[in-house]
């Protein structure tokens, strides 16, 4: 009866999209109820339709140089202004070239599905989707990096200190960097991630619920969310609450001052004068209590950002019907790679159904981490999450064995298997391709212009 009853109004509780000035607040109580809901579904497709606009008149073309990208991903120190990134690159390459040109607004109809032209300076590539697709990807690796190893190439985000320390929960993922005030590059992230959104492509940041929550505009809390981002800080002030005097002031003396920590490393006073003011005992609750305020709110201003370029793009009234775990899934794609999915994806085209290649290809993805099967994915579609659709061809050898590495067209997402000896070489040489061979070279001459 209840959901019956939600059913009728719920239209009447979200804002429309010329009126979208905030949000109906009270829908955030019963937000774990609208999944139950039988209307919420047609009611954010009809959203996301009625705020559409027509595709461009033209499409973009951007000249990415990746080489260029790849050097300062090596070395980010070298340039602080991050110039040669791909994610700067792009931006740099979509701002309107004269004032009567408007700005993107990432509002497109579902089947406009290609939002600007890459050519990648040498590297032969005719861009039919392909292109796109891998300048996403590569945006999404800066943002983001996946491995814990490389620096990060861009300033927007940091690496938890669950992912410092390898401690806790989510210890990949990263948080909106409290010293970066470039605002306007923030809320640019926001609008591509309402591309994705709305689109078929995924701009896939690792950020814990802790963001996605703020993104929705559901409330976040310190024993709920924090522990994604800072397991050992909730610990601690968890257990100086129940310490009694003489642990106190055996752990901290008087070297405990009125600051903290952010997730940039840098250090911020609490109080007026906290640096040179010590805790004491009695007071210690209104320390934690200042800590947790400020950790909380300490990338407010990147998340608002981040959320008024998704709004740009979304209406208030999608985000008000999504829970924050269905946003981040259309935004990033889901991050298990499993075989049984790729199963559903895959077709394979000219084999015979008892075909030795077919076997040895499943043998070697099984034999795969969800990390390769992944980095696989982009190898062949330009995308790193499902779903995405593979093609699976013979290569032009035909049935003769081989060592020749496998080759794909993103643009297609068709792969050429070469017929390997073993399940084993099939393994060697499809991971050996999807680490190293990212560079596309053969749609044309990459010196034609």
């Amino acid at each position: 009866r209840f959901i019956k009853l939600l059913d009728s109004v719920l239209h009447h509780l979200v804002p429309a999209w010329d009126h979208t000035v905030g949000t109906f607040s009270k829908l955030k109580h019963i937000k774990q109820f609208l999944l139950l809901s039988k209307r919420r579904t047609a009611l954010i497709t009809q959203c996301l339709k009625d705020s559409e606009t027509s595709k461009p008149n033209f499409m973009p073309r951007l000249y990415i140089n990746r080489r260029l990208a790849m050097e300062h991903r090596d070395n980010p120190a070298l340039d602080p202004t991050c110039k040669n990134a791909v994610f700067t690159q792009v931006y740099e390459g979509l701002k309107p070239s004269d004032k009567f040109e408007k700005p993107l607004d990432y509002r497109w109809p579902l089947r406009y599905d290609q939002w600007w032209e890459c050519k990648f300076i040498a590297e032969g590539i005719i861009d039919q989707g392909g292109g796109f697709r891998d300048s996403l990807a590569d945006m999404s690796e800066e943002l983001c990096p996946s491995s814990a190893d490389t620096p990060v190439p861009l300033p927007f985000f940091v690496r938890t200190s669950n992912q410092g320390n390898g401690t806790g929960e989510a210890r990949d993922m990263y948080v909106p960097n409290p010293s970066c005030k470039d605002f306007p590059k923030y809320e640019w992230i926001g609008q591509i991630m309402g591309a994705a959104l709305r689109g078929k492509e995924f701009l896939v940041l690792a950020l814990p619920g802790f963001v996605w929550k703020q993104l929705t505009g559901e409330e976040v809390s310190w024993s709920k969310d924090f522990p994604a981002v800072d397991s050992v800080l909730v610990k601690l002030l968890e257990v100086m609450e129940v310490m009694d005097k003489d642990t106190f002031e055996f752990k901290f003396g008087n070297e405990l001052t009125y600051t903290t920590v952010l997730s940039d490393q840098c250090m911020v006073e609490l109080i007026p004068n906290g640096s040179s003011t010590v805790v004491r005992y009695e007071d210690r609750k209104e320390f934690i209590r200042l800590v947790q305020k400020a950790r909380l709110e300490e990338s407010k201003e990147q998340i608002m950002a981040m959320q008024a370029g998704l709004l740009k793009v979304v209406p208030q009234a999608v985000l008000d019907l999504l829970t924050w775990q269905e946003l981040e899934k259309k935004v990033c794609g889901d991050p298990e790679v499993t075989v049984d999915a790729l199963k559903k994806l895959t077709r394979f085209e000219d084999f015979e159904p008892l075909d030795t290649r077919v076997q040895y290809f499943w043998e070697a993805l099984n034999n795969f981490t969800n990390e390769d099967r992944s980095r696989f994915l982009r190898f062949v579609t330009g995308r790193s999450r499902l779903p995405a659709r593979i093609y699976i061809y013979p290569d032009k050898m035909g049935s003769e064995t081989t060592d020749a590495l496998p080759e794909s067209s993103t643009c297609s997402s068709t792969l050429f298997l070469p017929n390997y000896a073993t399940a084993k070489v099939c393994e060697e040489k499809l991971r050996y391709a999807a680490y190293n061979c990212v560079a596309i070279d053969t749609d044309m001459s990459p010196w034609e212009e």
